[in-house]
């Protein structure tokens, strides 16, 4: 007799709970795959202190292959579910195709960045809901603290020095405290010259700090943000994101080059395209996390909108310690409906309390209900996390005791550019790279590689990720828009639109001049002409930094291997007699087009106004 296939689309809370379940439960007694776009669990309560340096990335991402055992990982992104053929098509890492059958499928595709119809969020905002994003962020941080000591502006000092963190829940309250201390690290060490301090604010419509948790920690929390110097500013939120900052709803208007999004969640849109029911974009499911219905599908996590038994008439709200319950639940009741396991259950759950790490030795937290603050509170949160991590507890506590005696390296290793990670993403924990699947084929006013260095060297404003297309005056902000989502890959968002293309280098042949003057070679894509004379395509990284010798923008290195760039050719011209792809061009004949900029993937399956925008802080885990 075959053994039954078993599909779980997601290794988040939810996914990796239910794949790691499944495989003790069933002990090789069905093919059991996992369909996820990384080979990583990441523990996601722990990327604001990534993102602060306290712990290195690969302190909160657990490998799906060593932790999983008799569980097949395919890494790709689910694209469409057929439901009457019981097959999933999806797309992998290098665009790819591929089809996976299943007997029993178990959705946990998890949630993207809820979004609201504010003007210029999309374009100059960023997320913080996967590893990309809090490396990107750390960089970014840092930039601007070195750019800020190294001006001789005091307006300018202080716009780079100011860190706007939208959404007062779990994430960007935590993201806001970490933030405060790592900037005020840095300032210590290399004071600013007007001998001012890095401010952080931290907005909310909401009346209080973490609204969803008991009085006393919000009170606690409040406390802690306000005498790190946090400016908390509870009813107040952002009305316009602009590249020069950020006009609030109470009329004034924040000079800053940093706009973080931390607003909450929203499920993510692949469960939509089944046109099952739905709550609030969750797909509806029993008390069993099975579909009405559909005895082959189940669903948990933040796409399952799961009754809530100990409140009737409500749904376990998004949270990892509901995602994580989930997974469980839904992996016994998977093996039960096989035969490979006891009799079902449904899902039921004991609120354990919560923690919230304000960095240092300071937290809140309230364990089985008694409410906690300073030191105690920062012992059970720290417990409370090495205990629920599924791995590397002993690199944690070794990077914790480090960050306690000795002090936090400030570099930034620029392996994150601002256009890889847009806030509408249909997947958060994946970077957007250079030709990457499912990427648009035009490159938007923030795509291209060197966009963020770009934009975070210039002094007239420009926020993350605001790259200047050449073809604009310098005046006037940059415009262009992300894409949207989390386990698939289709095109974008409505909020989403690309309104200007940077030219490239054949754009300018000719003697032609670029309508912002010439523009330096790490601030545009790399083209095919400029793989000429023999140097491979795969030196991009390094040939994207170094301008055209005796072009404007610049000198390159010399002695780089496979020749050197073309000399003496003004106006921006491409060199001549350069082998492109296929046959050289003969005289007369125009350069070959360039490669078009990665650009984000925009999706038009979902709108970008959530079902209840009071709901904005919810799933924020």
């Amino acid at each position: 007799m075959s053994r039954p296939r078993i599909l779980v689309v997601g290794a988040g809370f939810a996914g990796y709970r239910t794949a790691r379940t499944l495989s003790r439960i069933t002990r090789g007694r069905a093919h059991i795959t996992l369909l996820n776009p990384t080979d990583y669990f990441l523990y996601l309560p722990l990327l604001p202190q990534v993102a602060a340096g306290v712990l290195e990335p690969r302190r909160v991402t657990v490998s799906l292959s060593d932790t999983l055992p008799d569980v097949r990982l395919v890494l790709g992104e689910a694209e469409r579910i057929d439901l009457d053929d019981r097959t999933l098509h999806y797309t992998g890492p290098e665009g790819e195709g591929g089809t996976l059958a299943y007997d029993r499928l178990v959705l946990a595709a998890g949630s993207v960045n809820k979004l609201l119809p504010i003007p210029g969020v999309a374009e100059h905002a960023h997320g913080f809901r996967g590893l990309p994003e809090a490396l990107y962020l750390r960089d970014h941080v840092t930039r601007q603290v070195e750019l800020a000591a190294s001006s001789d502006d005091p307006k300018t000092c202080a716009a780079r020095c100011t860190f706007v963190v939208v959404g007062a829940g779990y994430t960007g309250t935590e993201v806001a405290a970490h933030g405060q201390m790592f900037t005020d690290a840095q300032v210590r060490r290399h004071p600013l010259r007007q001998g001012m301090r890095p401010r952080w604010m931290l907005l909310d419509v909401a009346p209080r700090v973490l609204p969803e948790m008991d009085e006393r920690l919000s009170a606690t929390a409040d406390r802690v943000l306000r005498q790190r110097g946090v400016d908390v500013r509870m009813g107040t939120s952002v009305q316009e994101a602009t590249h020069d900052g950020v006009l609030l709803t109470d009329g004034e208007f924040v000079e800053t080059r940093t706009l973080v999004w931390c607003v909450g969640v929203r499920p993510d849109p692949l469960v939509e395209s089944l046109g099952l029911p739905m709550e609030k974009g969750r797909l509806l499911v029993d008390p069993h996390l099975q579909v009405p219905g559909r005895p082959e599908l189940f669903a948990c996590g933040d796409v399952a909108a799961v009754p809530d038994l100990e409140n009737p008439g409500s749904y376990t709200p998004m949270t990892a310690q509901h995602a994580w319950r989930h997974g469980k639940v839904a992996a016994e009741n998977v093996a039960a409906s096989l035969g490979l396991g006891g009799a079902r259950k449904p899902y039921r759950h004991r609120d354990l309390g919560f923690v919230v790490d304000l960095g240092g030795a300071k937290a809140a937290a309230n364990p089985l209900g008694m409410p906690l603050s300073g030191v105690p509170a920062g012992a059970v949160a720290r417990g409370y996390h090495l205990a629920a991590m599924p791995g590397n507890r002993v690199r944690v506590a070794a990077d914790w005791l480090l960050d306690a005696v000795l002090p936090r390296q400030a570099v930034q290793l620029g392996l994150v550019r601002s256009w890889s990670v847009p806030l509408d993403t249909s997947s958060p924990e994946v970077a957007r790279v250079p030709g990457g699947p499912g990427q648009r084929q035009e490159a938007g006013a923030r795509s291209g590689p060197g966009a963020a260095l770009a934009a975070d060297t210039d002094d007239r404003g420009d926020g993350p990720g605001r790259y200047r297309p050449r073809d604009e005056p310098s005046d006037e902000p940059a415009k262009g828009q992300p894409g949207s989502g989390t386990t698939q890959v289709r095109p974008g968002s409505g909020a989403a639109r690309e309104r200007a293309q940077p030219r490239s280098e054949p754009e300018t042949a000719k003697g032609r001049p670029a309508a912002d003057g010439p523009v330096p070679e790490y601030a545009r894509p790399l083209t095919e002409p400029e793989t000429a004379k023999g140097r491979p395509a795969a030196e991009g990284a390094r040939a994207a930094d170094e301008p055209a010798k005796n072009q404007p923008g610049g000198e390159p290195a010399k002695n780089q291997p496979g020749g050197e760039p073309a000399k003496n050719q003004p106006g921006g011209e491409p060199a001549k007699n350069q082998p492109g792809p296929g046959h050289p061009p003969g005289p007369g004949q125009p350069p070959p087009a360039p490669h078009p900029a990665p650009g984000p993937v925009k999706r038009t399956d979902v709108p970008d106004v959530p079902d209840d925008p009071d709901d904005s802080t919810k799933g924020d885990s």
